[in-house]
């Protein structure tokens, strides 16, 4: 069967937890947000309702894994709260980079568009040579700081809310297994 490039980067992007310590250049995060920016959104302009925060300031990324492990210590799911207390545990995989996607407080299709966005990055990331990995985890950072601080800090507007966030960085290994899949619940309605 023959495929076209992009079911090709479809079928091999994989969550990527172990990362170089090599910074992404700021062409290849521009465009990654470019093709966030492209993604089908269900408001009327995608450039007022979301919000891209890009770190790559190592205190900041630490300062962010401890503050959701801190959260997580706190959850009632246990396998959370394991996750908070594992000292060696970094909720960001040591990536370079962590973008989080915001979208506005009272959109009504937030996780919607924000999740559309998160894909086009994280193909586009995998099409340029980058490895990923979309993260609940240090959205948790949000809800442990109370006092908004961390939003602040973060330069993210009031207003919106972090819904989406992913780290981004060169893959320390490149050798990736692609599992074939077989659809086995579908139902076709003619």
């Amino acid at each position: 069967m023959i495929e076209n490039e992009t079911i090709k980067i479809i079928k091999q992007r994989r969550s990527i937890r172990k990362f170089s310590e090599k910074q992404i250049s700021e062409n290849d995060l521009n465009k990654i947000i470019e093709a966030g920016l492209y993604a089908p959104h269900g408001g009327r302009d995608i450039e007022q309702d979301m919000h891209f925060t890009i770190i790559q300031n190592k205190n900041i990324l630490d300062k962010l894994n401890l503050l959701a492990k801190e959260a997580a210590k706190q959850s009632e799911m246990e396998w959370l709260k394991d996750l908070g207390n594992n000292d060696d545990f970094n909720c960001l995989y040591n990536a370079p980079a962590l973008i989080i996607i915001s979208n506005k407080e009272n959109s009504p299709c937030a996780v919607y568009d924000c999740s559309a966005v998160t894909q086009n990055i994280l193909l586009t990331a995998e099409s340029i040579g980058l490895g990923s990995c979309w993260l609940y985890f240090p959205l948790q950072a949000f809800d442990y700081d109370k006092n908004g601080e961390l939003m602040k800090e973060l330069k993210i507007p009031q207003g919106y809310k972090p819904i989406t966030s992913m780290v981004i960085g060169y893959k320390e290994n490149n050798i990736i297994e692609i599992p074939e899949r077989k659809v086995k619940n579908i139902c076709y309605i003619k």
